[in-house]
Formats: C-alpha cells, sequence, structure tokens
C-alpha cells in the first residue's frame, strides 16, 4: 500500500512521539509499503531545532526508506500557553499544501494522522476525502482536555469552541485508535462511533532489551559506584510530567547516600527543576542519551521513576512505560487509584498518590532496601512487556486495520 503519515513530530529525534513514528514508517517501509511523512524539523525535547536543519523552508530527504518532508514551523524557545498553541498551528498551515499535493497527485491508499496537533487535520480529511483514501486518526494525547486542564489555555468559551471542533473532526475518520481502554472511553465520550474506536497501546522496543548487558559498563563510564541504588527518570522534562515531585523526593533522602537520582533528558522545564535541584548531591542531570545508549543506562538503573501530574490522569499515557517495564527494573509511578497508569503497574512497582513527595520518596526507599523485591517486580515487568507491549504485534494488528 501507499501509506502517507502526517505528525509534528519523527525520526531522529529520540523520545517522544518522534521516535515512535519514525520506528513505525520504518516498520512499515521493511513490510514493503510505500511511504512518505509530513512532519517538521527535529526540534523536540529539546525545542530546538537540530543543526543540519532549517525551521524556515520545506526540505525532502529520505529517511529509513521512507520520503520524509519537512515543513517550515514556529519552534518556541519556551513552549508555554499561547506559544504552543502557535507551534501547533504554525505546522497545520505549512503542512497544508503539502498534504494537498500528495493527497492528489501520488494517491495514498492510507492517511494516517497522528493527534497531536488537531491543526493538521481538516486539510488531512479533505486530501483523504479527494483521493478516496482510508483514513486513520491515533490520538496519543487528548491535547485539548490537557491544555485546560493543566492551566495552559484558561477561557471556558473557548473550551467549548475548541471541544466542538475536535468531535467534528474526529467523527470525519474511518478509525480514530488511542492507547489505553481509558482514552479509548474518552473518545467515545466525544461522539466516535465504537465500531471505530480501536485501541492501539504504544510499543516497547522489547527486543531492544532481551539478553542486553546489566549497565555496570554504563555505571563505570559515569562514575557510579556499582553499589549504588540509581533511581532514574528519562524522558522529556515538560509540564505534564510533575518532575518537582523527583527533586522533593531526592531532597527527602538526601541522607540515605547510596541512593543516587538521575534526570536523563530535556525540555521546557529542565531549567526551572535543575534551580529546583540546586544544592541537593543526590542528584544528576544529563541530556538525552543517543540510541546505543539507552538500553545500557535503562538496564543500569535498579528502579525508574515515572511521576504524573494529578490532572493528566487518562489524559495521556507515558510511552515510556513498555521501555521500563522490559527493562527487568520496577517503577515507581505517581498515579491515583483507578487510572490506567494505576493498573498498568501493579505488580511492576509501585503506584503511590501524584504530587505526593513523601509518597514518592518511600516506595523509593523500600525498593532500595529490598533486592528481591527488585528482582520480583522487574521479571514480572519483563513478562508483561513482552505479553502486552511488543512492537511487531501491535504494528501487526495496526497493518491490518489499513486493509480491512
Amino acid at each position: 500500500m501507499k501509506i502517507l503519515l502526517v505528525s509534528v513530530n519523527h525520526a531522529p529525534e529520540q523520545t517522544g512521539i518522534g521516535k515512535y513514528q519514525g520506528e513505525m514508517a520504518a516498520w512499515l517501509v521493511r513490510r514493503g509499503h510505500s511511504v512518505r511523512v509530513i512532519t517538521t524539523p527535529p526540534h523536540y525535547p529539546e525545542w530546538k531545532i537540530h543543526a543540519g536543519y532549517t525551521g524556515r523552508a520545506y526540505r525532502t530527504e529520505i529517511l529509513d526508506g521512507a520520503k520524509v518532508v519537512r515543513v517550515p514551523v514556529y519552534v518556541p524557545a519556551s513552549p508555554t500557553g499561547l506559544r504552543r498553541v502557535l507551534h501547533l498551528l504554525s505546522f497545520g498551515v505549512t503542512s497544508a499544501p503539502v498534504i494537498l499535493k500528495e493527497t492528489l497527485l501520488w494517491r495514498p491508499d492510507v492517511v494516517f494522522v497522528t493527534e497531536p496537533p488537531l491543526t493538521a487535520v481538516p486539510m488531512a480529511l479533505l486530501g483523504a476525502f479527494l483521493c478516496g483514501a482510508r483514513t486513520q486518526l491515533h490520538v496519543l494525547d487528548f491535547e485539548v482536555d490537557a491544555a485546560f486542564q493543566l492551566g495552559i489555555l484558561k477561557p471556558k468559551i473557548l473550551l467549548c469552541l475548541v471541544s466542538a471542533v475536535e468531535r467534528f473532526l474526529m467523527r470525519g475518520f474511518r478509525i480514530v485508535s488511542t492507547l489505553t481502554p481509558r482514552m479509548r472511553e474518552r473518545l467515545l465520550a466525544k461522539g466516535v462511533p465504537e465500531a471505530r474506536a480501536l485501541l492501539l497501546p504504544i510499543w516497547a522496543n522489547v527486543e531492544d532489551f532481551d539478553h542486553a548487558p546489566d549497565g555496570q559498563e554504563w555505571r563505570l563510564q559515569q562514575g557510579i559506584d556499582p553499589n549504588t541504588i540509581i533511581a532514574l527518570y528519562s524522558g522529556n522534562l515538560g509540564q505534564k510530567q510533575g518532575l518537582e515531585t523527583i527533586v522533593g523526593a531526592a531532597r527527602l533522602l538526601e541522607s540515605e547516600t547510596k541512593i543516587r537520582f538521575i534526570v536523563a533528558g530535556d525540555g521546557s522545564g529542565r531549567a526551572q527543576l535543575m534551580d529546583m535541584a540546586r544544592g541537593l548531591s543526590n542528584i544528576s542531570f544529563l541530556p538525552v542519551q543517543p540510541r546505543d545508549s539507552f538500553v545500557p543506562m535503562m538496564r543500569a538503573a535498579d528502579l525508574h521513576l515515572l511521576p504524573q501530574r494529578a490532572q493528566a490522569a487518562d489524559l495521556v499515557m507515558p510511552s515510556k512505560l513498555g521501555n521500563i517495564l522490559a527493562s527487568g527494573r520496577p517503577v515507581v509511578a505517581g498515579a491515583s487509584s483507578g487510572t490506567q497508569l494505576f493498573d498498568a503497574v501493579q505488580g511492576c512497582g509501585f503506584a503511590v498518590p501524584p504530587d505526593d513527595a513523601k509518597a514518592f520518596a518511600a516506595a523509593i526507599r523500600q525498593l532500595a532496601d529490598d533486592k528481591a523485591l527488585r528482582e520480583t517486580t522487574g521479571a514480572e515487568g519483563i513478562r508483561r512487556a513482552h505479553a502486552e507491549w511488543s512492537r511487531e504485534t501491535l504494528l501487526t494488528r495496526m497493518e491490518a486495520g489499513f486493509s480491512s
């Protein structure tokens, strides 16, 4: 088939949506499909356009066998509130002529749009209608709900207007997929017919962790004692994560000299987080790790940290969870009882109330003191990752939906 992917993020970004979009495109190419991608120059999570790219001109490249068209985009250095909205709007505007061109001249069989952002959806629906393509919207993040619940956007009348537009656009797709059962329930509440609302969890690179070393070499490279307990957060340093909980836990555990916190990643909240941690001797910050260091780092950890703001519950499902489970290390997650994340980590670590540094610290201390518990919960994570998060299983399911 000829498959057109529309996404604001794509490879070579190494975290978040871009990582998974790149892996999806490469997998589809290996399956024999012809794939084209409409996206932006890589800029996430640093919110800075990567060297060798530009945000002011259109550019085409071949990446992993797919034709990738990168469109101009506004990338704010401080992506908050209105600036974030303008970023997404700019992609909707600059991607529109490329979407129209590709759908009318190339005539894809499938148009697959990833949300966020919603701004590219109108032209994608129009182009697909004109060329007779099947359509799928894959919702990774309920951006409208999250923007208002997190206070990024505030006027209630604006919420009503944007929500109405969102519902209208979603109903235009043949398939609307999302990550978790509760996110699927939210699709139904927005008016997506049940038969067209599909569950398509994000995958983990489970196979990359099979037979991987235990991470001791990575520890040596970082100068970390083999007996130190590493509590690791790896990923985007943004507003939805509630990362100040990690700093709070580190402050509470500063006297526990055997425990070291590592925060690896980048994003709009990095500078503020580092400022909050100033003076703490038990927390280190690392940049986004290159691909060949990611698995060793994940395996070097003794436990993983996955905070989340209470307001973001069931609006997003952290894509990093699958890789955490596959690493064979337990997780301490900020999640209230009854949420999808709470259920997902049962038996693989601890779920504690979100935004509660004391509860976070207590769970970290318990795992740090109990090696047997770390081993049993880590083993359950590996089992669950293979059963529920395998890339091959989930992408094969997605592919089958294209032709059904």
